[in-house]
């Protein structure tokens, strides 16, 4: 039976990080759409980081609080598509690549944010890096000031590795992922094309790859780009 307390806790520590990044990853879409000619996320309220218009039940709220429950050991979402009609970008070519790289290149800016300030607070305490290790469960967070700086320690590195996993994942070159999405603009036409064709059954191949594919190579290289952001 699961430790509803640690549940809370865990719940706690990754529910603003995520919401952040999930919210951060769809507004640098609609507005990056927006400055390339594209009004439809504006117009549909889509460019804002408040959260509550991103927000996914299953993917933003049920999948993400499943895995912590079930004590999965990493912790995976999304939120509602930005509705982008790539018919009203200037470049028809050249702008569908800004658009689809603005959610990777923001998440991977989140996550050296979070890393920064992970840094000055152990720069400040080094004894935070202890309760880290120890999910804040160590005897140090007894102080007032501690109180704060280990949920905050605890939550920048949530952010940086959920960060981290959205947007490497993001990479993968399917439609309708962003990888899928820039590949679409960089190949030659006739390969484009091709590539584009397979959007039809791009969320089916996601799924696919979230149930039997490389996830433990894709969190491979998450753990190697966010243990170095963090100077671990």
């Amino acid at each position: 039976m699961p430790d509803i307390q640690q549940f809370l806790h865990k719940l706690s520590i990754y529910a603003v990080p995520v919401v952040l990044a999930i919210t951060f990853h769809e507004a640098a879409h609609g507005y990056v759409a927006f400055r390339k000619g594209d009004p439809t996320a504006k117009m549909l309220g889509r460019v804002t980081l408040n959260p509550i218009p991103h927000i996914d039940p299953f993917g933003t709220i049920l999948l993400p609080a499943m895995m912590i429950l079930l004590n999965t050991g990493v912790v995976f979402g999304w939120a509602r598509p930005v509705p982008v009609n790539f018919r009203l970008l200037h470049d028809q070519k050249r702008d569908p690549i800004y658009v689809a790289a603005a959610g990777v290149v923001t998440n991977l800016g989140l996550a050296l944010l979070s890393g920064l300030i992970f840094r000055a607070l152990i720069a400040f305490d080094p004894a935070l890096m202890i309760e880290t290790m120890m999910h804040g469960g160590g005897p140090t967070a007894d102080t007032p000031a501690r109180m704060v700086t280990v949920p905050l320690s605890l939550m920048c590195v949530v952010s940086v590795q959920f960060n981290c996993l959205l947007a490497l994942f993001n990479l993968i070159p399917i439609p309708p992922l962003d990888g899928g999405r820039i590949a679409v603009g960089l190949l030659p036409p006739r390969a484009s094309m091709a590539l584009a064709s397979v959007e039809r059954y791009g969320t089916l191949l996601v799924l696919l790859l979230l149930m039997f594919g490389p996830a433990g190579v894709i969190w491979r290289f998450v753990d190697i780009l966010a243990s170095f952001i963090l100077g671990a």
